[in-house]
């Protein structure tokens, strides 16, 4: 598939790659919906759900999770998965367990927290990498400093939006206040405000 830009693209052209795009799509979810599994992942990690039958407890798994290699499977039967993995993980941050006794639950944490995985293990069907759509960061997410550092982006700019002052502006003029609290015998009445 191509990821040239769709401007300067004939409308045919362009209803030719958009069809193409819709078949390849489909292709994938079909491909994906045939694993034994479902999986999501961010940047800094996979999550991966297998539906067991129902009554199913952790000793009745066979499990294994190595940087390199992952194996589920209920003892005694064919692997839901078992192979090497796409990239590796963090095996000390990976976790797994058993959900209302249907379902295995396996948190990977990635290695590489700056690459997508286009499939969980080596040889299994790739999604389109180049197709994701990050989900926006929330803000809990993030660190104090940066966070205090985006609430004031965002502050700023719904201020721009509606024509008010910024934090910054806001901030001076609550400065030029407490001064003129602090200084009444000085005369401000044609002093100017400005950024």
């Amino acid at each position: 598939m191509s990821d040239e830009p769709v401007e300067g693209l004939s409308p045919a052209e362009r209803a030719a790659k958009e069809a193409q795009e819709k078949l390849e799509k489909q292709k994938e979810e079909e491909e994906q919906a045939k694993l034994p599994y479902t999986w999501k992942q961010t940047l800094q990690d996979v999550d991966i759900t297998i539906s067991v039958p129902k009554g199913t407890r952790a000793r009745d798994l066979d499990i294994v999770l190595k940087k390199d290699k992952l194996k589920v499977a209920l003892k005694g039967q064919t692997a839901f998965i078992d192979g090497e993995l796409s990239q590796t993980i963090k095996v000390d941050d990976s976790t797994w367990s058993v959900d209302d006794q249907k379902e295995v639950l396996i948190h990977l944490e990635k290695v590489n927290q700056m690459q997508w995985w286009d499939s969980v293990i080596k040889g299994a069907p790739k999604i389109n990498t180049q197709k994701i759509q990050p989900e926006n960061s929330k803000l809990s997410d993030l660190d104090g400093e940066t966070r205090a550092m985006v609430e004031k982006m965002m502050f700023d700019q719904r201020q721009k939006a509606m024509g008010k002052p910024d934090s910054d502006a806001l901030k001076k003029q609550q400065m030029f206040e407490n001064f003129k609290k602090q200084h009444p015998e000085l005369d401000f009445s044609k002093a100017k405000f400005s950024d």
